[in-house]
């Protein structure tokens, strides 16, 4: 196992057992097409309505997180417009949610566990 599947595999863990969020939700590399490029989003959570709820993107507990690491992820939202962004590599955890109307995003201390964000 690679370093980053680790923090991925601890990651889709903490969404399930501490955020109470159901695997049938949760998509692990799903490939989308952003500039006829294919990419892979590391985690990806859908609501119950089966919309693009959030996004993950992780990264080697070497790997420091940077701009980059969140221009990474705004590109792929660009295309799935969900409404949290969270870039984590194991040790350092960014939650953000989405400002639209403001073409932004806000950071937060933590995402909202599942019963709360229905």
């Amino acid at each position: 196992m690679t370093p980053e599947e680790w923090v991925r595999q601890h990651f889709v863990r903490f969404l399930v057992d501490d955020k109470d969020y159901p695997t049938s939700l949760i998509a692990i590399e799903k490939q989308l097409t952003i500039n006829n490029r294919t990419k892979r989003t590391d985690i990806l959570v859908f609501n119950n309505m089966g919309h693009h709820d959030i996004v993950v993107e992780c990264k080697a507990p070497s790997v420091k997180i940077t701009q980059d690491t969140f221009d990474q992820i705004a590109r792929y939202n660009l295309k799935l417009k969900a409404n949290f962004l969270i870039v984590t590599n194991g040790l350092e955890h960014y939650y953000c949610r989405m400002d639209f109307d403001n073409e932004t995003y806000i950071f937060l201390k933590e995402i909202p566990d599942y019963k709360s964000a229905l």
